[in-house]
């Protein structure tokens, strides 16, 4: 095995009907029976107590019976990851464009047909430093055999008075010098003897060589930047070259990440025995900007239950996306799950994936604003933000690419995965000397240590019907490259 892989991987469009979080080489077996959880739409919150996440378990679980799992008709049974990732997907909003300076709109994607209005290049000019001449002077012209023109002054870039030049004349010229009148051609300085009053031509290049007619680039009334296309510093040299100072693009959407949580405290605080210390805000509030996103971390949400519910209320109505990270409860409601239901319709169950299989998600507020829950555990936070929140961000940012690319690799050790579930194993994928890639998992699967996870650079992927993958089997890994 040798180095870390570097972004490798085809560049396909993405629609928004296509939905598989590993994008390709994820097979789908036969569907497994049908398994009840105790899901639940979050209505008129009954009382309950918070209960942890349970552990996944391939066998099927009663589900409620009363009025709140009657109205879960959707939810009553564990969710694939796809149809989970549907919801949310078919859910988000599309922001409304917004005019920004060139240099702020880089990383976006253009949302107008930005029309020049100008030529480019306004003018004929050099494209390297030489002599401007014509090419029927130069026809024969050898190094052995050299033909000499006399030289009738010079240009330089920025010069902006007019010259021309007549048969057996040349002048000499700097890159993106104005062509003098009667010009056809630029002779590069290292095909001449470089003279300053007569210069001796060792090359007859053809009309045209070396020259730059004003129009070539851009001409007036044509397209300089397309809708949809992503602006980088190419884009931003064209947007300037045209006299555009700013340009419509679809924005950042704006993602308030928040955790939920008695138990935890601040970076800052030193936590008392059974408290622990909020990792989720600050990795996720991470993981959104690197996708793109302007997120905000709003840290800790209150205990007090009118405090909780203004800042729930402030952070929608700031927001295109909320994000929170919490232990739920999977038999009632807590505090933070009736202070949802306040403000809309939110649901929470099961679905098919490990680590992580407790999410929730609602569309909050006057403005039915998305709002995602992911397990607090903070492994299982950033896989389930990877599958469900990356892709509804990139989507939001009107991207074609919503998943990440994902590569075929060996397993270089025996994986197993539960039934039924998706498993998604922090791994470390290399270049195999012999070609392809191979992936050894960071730890043993079972162990959702921060330490561990800092150390991946990729996720191993097994599909719901596989449980175990000898060492030497393929398996689909996706590859956690920052910005990619």
């Amino acid at each position: 095995m040798t180095g870390q892989m570097d972004d490798t991987g085809g560049s396909t469009g993405e629609s928004r009907a296509y939905r598989d979080t590993a994008q390709v080489d994820l097979r789908h077996g036969a569907a497994s029976p049908p398994r009840q959880r105790d899901t639940q739409v979050v209505g008129p919150p009954p009382t309950g107590s918070a209960v942890a996440d349970p552990v996944p378990s391939p066998r099927a679980i009663p589900g409620d019976s009363g009025p709140v799992a009657a109205q879960a008709s959707e939810y009553d049974q564990m969710r694939a990851v796809e149809r989970h990732l549907d919801e949310i997907l078919a859910a988000v909003p599309e922001p409304d464009p917004i005019e920004l300076a060139v240099l702020d709109a880089q990383g976006l994607l253009c949302a107008e047909e930005v029309i020049s209005s100008r030529a480019l290049p306004a003018f004929d000019q050099a494209a390297l430093d030489g002599y401007a001449a014509r090419a029927e002077d130069l026809l024969g012209a050898t190094p052995i055999a050299p033909i000499e023109l006399a030289v009738v002054g010079e240009s330089v870039a920025g010069a902006g008075a007019p010259s021309s030049i007549g048969p057996g004349l040349a002048l000499k010229v700097t890159a993106g010098a104005m062509l003098p009148a009667g010009a056809d051609v630029v002779v590069p300085a290292v095909w001449t003897d470089q003279g300053a009053v007569r210069v001796g031509v060792h090359a007859d290049p053809p009309a045209g060589s070396y020259v730059r007619r004003a129009g070539d680039d851009v001409a007036p009334g044509d397209p300089a930047v397309q809708v949809g296309t992503p602006i980088g510093p190419a884009q931003i040299s064209l947007l300037a070259a045209v006299g555009r100072e700013r340009v419509l693009v679809r924005p950042r959407p704006r993602i308030a990440v928040l955790c939920a949580g008695t138990e935890l405290v601040d970076v800052g605080t030193a936590p008392a025995p059974g408290q622990i210390v909020d990792v989720n805000s600050y990795a996720l509030a991470a993981a959104a900007r690197d996708a793109g996103a302007q997120a905000y971390r709003s840290g800790i949400l209150p205990s007090d239950r009118r405090r909780l519910t203004e800042v729930l209320e402030s952070q929608l109505l700031r927001s295109d996306l909320v994000l929170i990270a919490g232990t739920f409860a999977s038999g009632g409601f807590d505090m933070v799950q009736e202070a949802l239901a306040e403000l809309g319709e939110m649901r929470f169950g099961q679905v098919t994936m490990h680590p992580g299989p407790a999410q929730g998600f609602g569309r909050l507020g006057r403005d039915q604003v998305p709002v995602i829950c992911v397990p607090g555990e903070p492994v299982a936070a950033l896989v389930s933000f990877e599958v469900f929140v990356r892709p509804a961000i990139r989507l939001m940012l009107g991207k074609r690419q919503l998943f990440r690319r994902t590569v075929q690799a060996i397993a270089g050790q025996p994986l197993v995965s539960p039934l039924g579930y998706r498993q998604y194993l922090h791994g470390m994928v290399m270049r195999h000397p012999d070609g392809g890639y191979v992936v050894e998992p960071v730890g043993d699967g079972t162990e959702a240590l921060l330490a561990r996870m800092a150390r991946a650079n990729c996720l191993i992927v097994i599909d719901e019907d596989v449980t175990e993958v000898a060492a030497g089997g393929l398996v689909t890994v996706m590859p956690l490259l920052l910005g990619g």
